[in-house]
């Protein structure tokens, strides 16, 4: 089995060591204080000749470095547009595959197929979707998009029909709810080209059955592994009814130490700078043996429902327990994103493989 392991980039913001402060760093808006202390003056003015974009640039050019295979670009309605992030960091990035996250509602099929096709060319192939279902009614209204909840999945399904069949197929026509081709289909330069990796989420029943026909890869929420494998295990048997591999994803959070306690402390000082409780979740006895699950933990600024706490070695000993429960695709982040990049890289991503590749050798 292969693993692949993304790290997820903070479109709206990140924040520093073992705080939970939402920073845009690299760039302050006019009138904004200096992030030094009192009484210290920023030598780079009151405008720094940076914005946020070069702050994007590093992480992506971190994990480019320390060992992960794509960077995921988080879409956030307040943050900087994904599919924008993404062309930025193309060109500076060398082996990453780039997933762009966005919902399904915002524009024509046939225009996000011609701009994807756009992406592979100048990517040389590594560019991917990740599409979102755009939260809940309310949230969806404040974006301009008032289809019922029962639309989002099927929308999401013509979607991508729509998006293949123009890039595999000309002429192509095409009939649905939501969208309509008539003898479409690209020629020329945009033709022949491999269709973008497709990424899609959720928890229902008829989220996995879209995946099982649709997706490349079905990213799980984070969750506890023994949760986590009848959903993996559905996921994989409706695929191969249809004769289709859909790989099992997860998203989840990291923080990682030398030592368990070194762990816990920061994630409590994380917690209490926040202003969240303190209840770390079967932290007693925990040095010893796993990784500690904290569900929610960094939830409300990376969007992951759940974090694994502990030193290198034993949250590296959580995410092999998670690929042999069947996940292979790991779409992982940590507060600040570009110092942990590195320390993710440096030392669990390397026990993670190794573990893996002597367990393949064994068998």
């Amino acid at each position: 089995m292969t693993i692949e392991f993304i790290w997820q980039l903070p479109t709206s913001g990140d924040g520093r060591y073992a705080a939970p402060g939402i920073t845009r760093r690299g760039e302050r808006a006019a009138g904004a204080p200096s992030p030094l202390q009192a009484g210290v003056s920023d030598p780079r003015g009151a405008r720094p000749p940076f914005n946020y974009f070069d702050y994007l640039h590093q992480i992506a050019r971190a994990a480019d470095l320390s060992g992960f295979d794509g960077i995921q670009v988080r879409h956030d309605t307040q943050g900087d547009e994904s599919w924008i992030v993404a062309g930025y960091l193309a060109r500076s990035t060398r082996h990453l595959k780039l997933i762009a996250e966005f919902d399904a509602a915002w524009g024509s099929a046939v225009y996000a197929a011609k701009n994807a096709v756009s992406f592979q060319r100048f990517t040389g192939g590594r560019f991917a979707w990740q599409i979102g279902h755009g939260g809940d009614a309310a949230a969806r209204r404040r974006q301009g998009d008032s289809a019922p909840d029962a639309d989002i999945l099927p929308r999401i399904d013509e979607f991508i029909t729509v998006a293949r069949g123009v890039q595999n197929t000309s002429p192509f026509s095409f009939k649905g709810k939501f969208f309509e081709v008539q003898d479409g289909g690209f020629k020329g330069p945009l033709a022949h080209h491999p269709v973008n990796g497709i990424y899609l989420t959720g928890e229902s029943p008829e989220a996995l059955a879209l995946s099982a026909r649709q997706a490349d890869v079905h990213v799980f929420d984070a969750a506890p592994v023994k949760d986590l494998q009848p959903a993996i295990a559905s996921l994989h048997t409706q695929a191969r009814q249809l004769g289709r591999a859909v790989a099992a994803g997860l998203r989840i959070d990291v923080l990682a130490r030398e030592t368990f306690d070194e762990a816990l402390r920061d994630a409590r000082r994380y917690c209490s700078g926040a202003g969240l409780p303190d209840d770390a979740p079967s932290a007693d006895g925990t040095a010893g043996g796993a990784a500690l699950f904290w569900p929610g933990f960094a939830q409300a600024q990376t969007g992951a429902r759940g974090a694994l706490v502990g030193s290198h070695a034993q949250v590296a000993a959580a995410l092999e327990s998670y690929a042999q429960a069947g996940v292979s695709s790991f779409v992982l982040a940590a507060i600040p994103h570009f110092e942990e990049a590195y320390r993710i890289g440096e030392h669990v991503l390397p026990r993670v493989r190794a573990a893996l590749s002597a367990q393949l050798q064994a068998a």
